[in-house]
């Protein structure tokens, strides 16, 4: 587990049942973060309670939350605020993979569920918890991307498009709120052995990637409080930020 630090501090991770959220969510509690788990299935945040609190009793609080609801996001904020009067962390995880697909193929219905989840959804977190990371003395925000956001891979169009979406909306993010403590960065943490990975690639080797839990080690010193850079992408494979460029 992680030597980071965060005693004392409040955290939201979403998707946090499985894959590389429920090891971000793990490594947050190990190093002293009371996490809000968010995600669908109560069988799988009660998973991840167990594990909290056999890896040294870690404090969680489960929220089962489909993330389609937007007013329960609404709440969740509002309960945040009531509760512990700020939030130091968030992880907006959660994500669907939707279709592999060429896009003239992809349902409508596809389509509207991908954008809905990872992008307004992920809005809608963030309208939500804005003020509480404001609130923070030092607020850190982690918006999970992924490298088909620049790439524009083939047959990806709909994922791809949600995460150049919300890259673009942290960047915005980050540069409205340079001056204050907070500091918004996206991450992408490459191929990893995921249930999504497997999904999207149903071929491949999942031996040959790094284990969620190798990522999630990665990306969680994005929550130090002494962390400087905002606005940027964390790649987890190669362990560095990067800074966007305009198009040539």
């Amino acid at each position: 587990m992680t030597s980071l630090d965060l005693s004392g501090r409040v955290a939201v991770v979403t998707g946090a049942s499985r894959g590389i959220g429920y090891f971000i969510a793990r490594e947050l509690a190990a190093a002293g973060a009371h996490v809000i788990a968010v995600a669908r299935t109560v069988g799988g945040l009660e998973e991840l309670d167990d594990a909290i609190k056999a890896d040294g009793g870690g404090q969680a609080t489960l929220v089962p939350l489909d993330l389609t609801d937007m007013s329960g996001i609404d709440r969740l904020g509002g309960a945040i605020h009531e509760r512990w009067g700020k939030l130091d962390i968030l992880v907006a995880n959660a994500a669907i993979l939707g279709v592999i697909s060429p896009i003239g193929h992809v349902e409508a219905k596809t389509f509207e569920k991908v954008m809905t989840i990872n992008v307004t959804a992920t809005w809608r977190l963030i309208r939500s918890v804005d003020p509480l990371l404001r609130l923070s003395d030092a607020g850190r925000a982690i918006i999970m991307s992924a490298s088909s956001a620049h790439s524009a891979r083939a047959f990806w169009a709909p994922y791809a498009a949600s995460k150049a979406a919300v890259e673009t909306m942290m960047r915005s993010w980050a540069h409205e709120t340079e001056s204050l403590p907070l500091r918004i960065n996206a991450a992408d943490p490459g191929a990893t052995r995921t249930a999504m990975r497997a999904q999207a690639m149903p071929g491949e080797d999942p031996e040959t990637l790094p284990h969620p839990s190798e990522i999630a080690k990665r990306i969680v010193p994005l929550a130090s409080p002494t962390l400087k850079e905002t606005g940027l992408i964390f790649q987890a494979r190669r362990n560095r930020f990067v800074a966007y460029r305009q198009p040539e």
